[in-house]
């Protein structure tokens, strides 16, 4: 997989001739939906396609596999007429499968060979895949290069969904999914809950071997009503016995909890709910989960922080969600969804408090657009966000400390916008946390919309597991 920034100038046939691949392909993988309409500085993911190679005088396998950044192994998988590596002869045709890659912004001070030797592998192999770069002398801050990878890790992916939503885009989805977490069922103090249309969305999850995950809030996030339920043996006994009839019923593998805004001095009460329930559910042969707020630390100030007590959850949960998102929010100040340094703040705790192996990193797929001096901000999917910066003709810009895509623009009344969403770069950045904390995987907020550059940049770089 490729990242390619757009230049001024560049149009899809421009860049799929750059990189060897048809236009069509383009149009297709990032659901373009008008193949005329790029953005300076919009993301594009190149799947660059399998190629085929003369083998030269000389030539041995092991050198074509250097220079086109994949292994033998590789090639030998794509040509099972090859029976012995050492043996090919020039004139042979030999298929080359795709490389892995992952792309790096260059900073100031970078050499192509000090990029080689960073991530392991020769300015060949990069220059193989990087036909943009035409003098390896010459490269320059804020320009994307692919750098060639092997070995993909296996993580859980979990993803949101209402049960409104469109069932096209659920169906399109789920084969990047671990877990579907319908949300969702409102619980009333008294332990009842209001019912939801989940039956269709259940069918679809399992009939792609995925796992749908029941969701419970306490009411809107209403914390009186958690107060009440959390106090009450009688409301709990009836919460957990309408929980396991409707998972019993419907068809559900699990649930997951997502109690917010319960007040601090509710802090044990809640614990000693989540140890009640899990207890009952995993009886039960369910999973257990829980959504829990971003903190920096144990004892972090404020309603949305205080009772969620992260090593309690850590201990109870089979895996815990942690809503690394709405650093940038419908009434706050622009800025990313999810800037980086943020997310890894919270994962920097999160890993001191909760077994690894147990943590899904929340991902926003949305955006905002905020208009100045003005509230709420307008919420955006990735492809709108895209769309509209052409119709605008806004340039698109990179944060890249954030990590993340942005862009301002004035309306027909002189009203200043400033539009912050995620594109293929950002996701990127986002999904290589995973592997640098060794976490279990991801959780995204939400699959309402599909947002192709999400899923073919997760797959390029993880595989995904399956529970059913």
């Amino acid at each position: 997989m490729i990242i390619h920034v757009v230049k001024s100038g560049e149009s899809v046939y421009s860049i799929a001739n750059l990189y060897g691949v048809p236009a069509s392909e383009i149009i297709r993988e990032n659901e373009l939906s008008n193949p005329n309409q790029l953005s300076v500085g919009q993301a594009l993911v190149i799947t660059p396609a399998a190629r085929t190679y003369t083998v030269q005088a000389g030539d041995t396998l092991y050198g074509i596999a250097r220079r086109y950044g994949v292994t033998v192994n590789e090639i030998l998988q794509r040509n099972p007429d090859i029976t012995d590596p050492n043996q090919i002869y020039p004139g042979q045709e030999i298929i080359i499968p795709a490389a892995a890659q992952e792309t790096y912004t260059v900073r100031a001070g970078d050499t192509l060979y000090g990029i080689a030797r960073r991530y392991g592998v020769t300015v060949n192999e990069i220059l193989a895949i990087n036909p943009q770069i035409t003098n390896p002398s010459q490269i320059y801050p804020g320009q994307v290069i692919n750098i060639p990878v092997s070995g993909k890790t296996t993580i859980q992916v979990n993803g949101y969904i209402y049960p409104s939503s469109d069932l096209t885009v659920l169906n399109k989805t789920l084969p990047y999914l671990t877990y579907v977490s319908i949300f969702s069922y409102m619980v009333n103090g008294d332990g009842t809950l209001v019912s939801i249309n989940d039956e269709p969305m259940i069918r679809a999850a399992r009939n792609a071997g995925v796992a749908p995950l029941m969701v419970i809030n306490n009411r809107r996030f209403n914390s009186d009503v958690a107060s009440e339920l959390l106090y009450s043996t009688q409301a709990q006994d009836r919460l957990i016995g309408n929980v396991l009839d409707i998972m019993g019923r419907k068809g559900y593998y699990g649930l997951n909890i997502d109690f917010e805004y319960v007040y601090p001095s509710d802090r044990e009460a809640y614990n000693r709910f989540l140890a009640k329930i899990s207890a009952a559910l995993k009886q039960n042969g369910y999973i257990i989960s829980s959504a829990v707020a971003p903190k920096y630390s144990a004892n972090q100030q404020g309603i949305l922080y205080e009772a969620h007590d992260y090593p309690v959850h850590g201990r109870l949960m089979d895996f815990v969600v942690i809503m690394t998102y709405e650093w940038g929010y419908r009434y706050g100040p622009p800025m990313a969804v999810s800037p980086i340094p943020q997310v890894k703040r919270v994962l920097d705790y999160a890993v001191t408090a909760i077994p690894r192996d147990k943590i899904l990193m929340g991902m926003p797929d949305y955006g905002y657009d905020w208009t100045a001096g003005e509230f709420p901000a307008e919420h955006l999917s990735a492809q709108q966000a895209m769309n509209r910066a052409f119709d605008v003709q806004a340039d698109i810009q990179y944060d890249p400390v954030a990590e993340a895509p942005f862009y301002k623009y004035y309306d027909a009344e002189g009203r200043l916008h400033t539009v912050w969403y995620n594109d293929a770069r950002s996701w990127q950045a986002q999904l290589r946390l995973v592997d640098q904390y060794g976490i279990l995987g991801v959780s995204i907020w939400t699959i309402v919309d599909y947002s192709p550059q999400l899923w073919l940049v997760l797959t390029s770089m993880y595989d995904v597991a399956k529970v059913l």
